[in-house]
């Protein structure tokens, strides 16, 4: 049996691969989110221990785990927290962006791209990341994600480059006001989950046009300043997964057509796609 792991920040899902079952019958075990570089080994094998092992009623053979954060010292030390609670099993740590390329494109090559909260990107030889334009986060970059859409939109509202009533549309239906987005955003923690979290009200509301040419606005940037740089002759179809890939997919679809792009496969999780091709690889 191998554990897979699709991990970020807010929550991380679980699920176990079993290569004589249907993946899509498997039950998705969900825990707090691990990101390695903002937590204490200790924090990461408590996690572990309370919320995952009483989850865990089998044996198992392989741990595959994919998360934010997952790089360099920090990735050995989700290794070790996971070495210490699965002893007999052979552990493999990642980022979230590999484990998204081989969601994506499994054994071929491509570019694979993360749009949630956060943004990423990458040139995918069938196995490994071969080239990765920096993200930079979702102050400095980030482009065509949940946090930047909605810094862009708080922005234009503000601003009053977008009708009257879309602010008192948001007002009511969100419950803030100005102080307090500027409370959210400035003095209070995760102010990327913040502005990701207002990607649904800007979805329930695309079919007002200047609401709707922001989530092309936040795609195009996307493309111009990381997608452009993987582009050759013979690879210009993209994939991508993540909430804002999947629940804008039509924006997506239509801006990659803008810069000579085809939009492939959108997933909104990774999680069973990467169960089988770990599956795939037994």
């Amino acid at each position: 049996m191998t554990l897979i792991a699709d991990s970020g920040s807010t929550k991380t899902d679980w699920l176990i691969a079993d290569a004589f079952e249907k993946i899509s019958d498997s039950i998705v075990i969900k825990t707090q989110g691990i990101n390695p570089v903002h937590m204490s080994a200790e924090t990461i094998d408590d996690i572990l221990r309370r919320e995952l092992l009483p989850n865990v009623n089998i044996p198992i053979a392989r741990v595959a785990f994919f998360g934010a954060g997952c790089t360099a010292g920090a990735a050995e030390r989700m290794a070790e927290a996971l070495r210490v609670n699965f002893p007999d099993a052979s552990i493999e740590v990642q980022t979230d962006l590999l484990g998204a390329a081989r969601a994506l494109l499994g054994k071929r090559a491509g570019i694979a791209c993360i749009l949630g909260t956060g943004s990423n990107s990458c040139l995918y030889d069938g196995r490994q990341i071969q080239s990765n334009v920096p993200p930079l986060g979702y102050i400095l970059g980030d482009e065509g994600s949940g946090a930047s859409l909605g810094r862009i939109f708080l922005n234009a509202m503000y601003k009053g480059l977008l009708p009257d009533r879309v602010r008192k549309l948001f007002e009511d239906e969100e419950g803030l006001s100005y102080p307090a987005v500027i409370e959210r955003v400035y003095r209070q923690p995760s102010a990327n989950r913040f502005l990701a979290g207002l990607s649904p009200f800007v979805s329930r509301h695309s079919d007002i046009p200047e609401v709707n040419e922001l989530v092309n606005e936040n795609f195009r940037a996307f493309f111009s300043r990381n997608i452009l740089a993987y582009r050759t002759a013979d690879l210009q179809t993209i994939s991508a997964v993540g909430s804002i890939a999947f629940f804008f997919e039509k924006n997506l679809r239509q801006v990659a057509g803008e810069f000579g792009f085809t939009l492939d496969k959108v997933l909104r999780s990774p999680l069973r796609a990467l169960a089988e091709y770990a599956v795939e690889e037994e």
